[in-house]
């Protein structure tokens, strides 16, 4: 099944793509790899810079970062729903390596932020 009819079949509405400001951009695509951040919007950004979901051909490796106290270490629990997303939308290729990082605060006062390294489909 397809990653969009996936999303689709989960109930998955992804929102956005709301894109960072300037000189930053939502997504980088080179030599048949693509990376960009943002948990959901992640997806979004990608979609929006790729025109498809199903043109990913694998999830390469997930950053998670997360705001908390020094005394908290349940940061790979906390990045558990990210991995669980992906797995559920690309199958066996959204299984992944991961990085699960407590950080003291995230811009704009998130809670969690995500970077995501894919690789692509070759074109025709």
């Amino acid at each position: 099944m397809s990653a969009e009819a996936r999303l689709t079949e989960l109930g998955i509405v992804l929102p956005g793509p709301f894109f960072p400001h300037a000189p930053l951009v939502g997504a980088i695509v080179h030599d048949g790899v693509a990376r960009t951040s943002g948990a959901l919007n992640a997806l979004s950004v990608l979609r929006a810079e790729v025109g498809s979901l199903d043109a990913v051909e694998r999830i390469l490796s997930l950053m998670v970062y997360v705001a908390c106290t020094g005394d908290f270490i349940e940061q790979p629990a906390v990045a558990d729903g990210a991995s669980a997303v992906l797995v559920d939308v690309f199958g066996d290729a959204g299984r992944h390596t991961r990085s699960a990082i407590g950080v003291a605060a995230l811009p704009r006062g998130a809670c969690v932020e995500v970077e995501l390294t894919v690789a692509l489909r070759p074109s025709p």
